[in-house]
């Protein structure tokens, strides 16, 4: 009974912190109300932006409802111009894109939040219905880029939680340029082999908060560009996938850095990589320090740990150059499990700016259940605990 109660009352903070004010005194906007048609065939992209548009000109909290169903939004469409600053988008449904990839193929997002402050996603299932796409890209034809499934721009005080993305024709979320945004129970799913469909993706935002998020994808689970600063992420599972990568950076010369970024508690599962830092192979002013990977658990992963300076696909515009981004101050603390080739930690750092004060504090990866083993290049640091492979810092 004890138990019960401490979980009733957890409940009910949790509710509090994130729902921060009483949404049964909502106005709520039902989409079918505006036209919507739960059919799976109707384009309903313009009764999701009437009822936007209700809910933003309201002066109290307003919800944005889609009940139960399949709605097709068959174009890129862009929720913005809101002066309401505490609408909720609750999707009890599952809403899809055409599924002609060319339709939504060539533009940036298929759905985006722009310059809006304090608005929450709750739930729902959006199917990018990518596979089209990604048998295009994989035959080698000349295809669209694709779109990112749901993308967040110039926005502030967000709330995305229970979301599932599914087949992304391209990126799956997109945090670009944000403040204080909150991804909370967001569930990822791709093929392991659909090209560039990156679970969440990070960039010029600070102050995101990413927690028991579970990802498969074909491309990174989590990956952060530059001008990210102050993120966390926890409880995160990934695999399939290309693992949590910091980067690439250092594409350009003139580049934001990265810094103040925390993973902790995270499981990777058959994954290309833990967590790895990479930049290109070519001058640049960028950054990445003051990182943290702490109580990770690998299972079967092919680089465990592993900063890559030398990244140059396809040797195009890199080949003969070093990286000009200055990786320091990273701490990987108690990381353990398998590794699935030889060199569990690689630290392939740059020439001209090598790694400083990386720290490595109880570490033991195994392979095939032997030692592993290390590999560094222009990296300095220290140990402490415990440290399998042995460290060659």
């Amino acid at each position: 009974m004890g138990f019960r109660f401490n979980s009733m009352i957890l409940s009910f903070v949790l509710v509090t912190l994130l729902y921060p004010y009483d949404q049964a005194a909502a106005a709520t906007y039902n989409v079918v109300n505006f036209g919507a048609k739960a059919d799976g065939k109707t384009n309903s992209g313009k009764a999701f932006l009437s009822a936007w548009a209700a809910a933003c000109a309201a002066s109290s909290p307003a919800t944005v409802y889609a009940p139960p169903g399949r709605y097709l939004i068959g174009n890129a469409i862009t929720f913005s111009d809101c002066k309401n600053h505490a609408v909720t988008f609750r999707i009890d449904a599952t809403v899809v894109a055409p599924a002609d990839y060319g339709v939504i193929g060539h533009a940036a997002n298929w759905i985006e939040f722009k310059d809006v402050t304090g608005v929450s996603v709750l739930g729902g299932v959006l199917d990018g219905q990518g596979t089209g796409l990604w048998a295009c890209k994989n035959s080698g034809k000349n295809c669209p880029s694709g779109a990112t499934t749901l993308g967040v721009t110039g926005s502030n005080n967000i709330l995305i939680s229970g979301l599932t993305s599914l087949n992304s024709q391209m990126f799956h979320i997109v945090i670009n340029g944000c403040e204080n945004v909150k991804l909370h129970g967001v569930r990822v799913s791709a093929s392991g082999n659909s090209p560039n469909t990156d679970g969440i993706h990070v960039q010029l935002s600070s102050g995101v908060t990413i927690v028991d998020t579970k990802i498969k994808t074909g491309d990174d689970c989590i990956s952060i560009g530059p001008g990210a600063a102050n993120l966390w992420m926890e409880n995160i599972a990934c695999g399939p996938g290309h693992g949590i990568s910091i980067g690439s950076l250092g594409k350009d010369l003139n580049e934001e850095g990265v810094q103040n970024v925390t993973v902790t508690t995270a499981t990777f599962t058959g994954t290309q990589n833990g967590v790895r830092i990479k930049s290109w192979a070519r001058a640049s002013n960028g950054f990445a320090r003051d990182i943290r990977f702490q109580h990770i658990a690998m299972v079967n992963v092919q680089n465990p740990i592993f900063i890559d300076q030398n990244y140059c696909p396809n040797n195009n515009h890199c080949p003969d150059q070093v990286s000009g981004v200055k990786v320091s101050d990273v701490t990987y603390q108690d990381i353990h499990g398998t590794s699935a080739t030889e060199v569990a930690v690689n630290f392939d750092c740059s020439s001209k700016n090598p790694c400083s004060r990386i720290k490595l504090q109880d570490v033991k990866l195994t392979y095939k259940n032997k030692v592993a083993e290390a590999s560094c290049a222009n990296a300095d640091g220290t140990t402490v605990g415990s440290i399998q492979p042995a460290s060659c810092l």
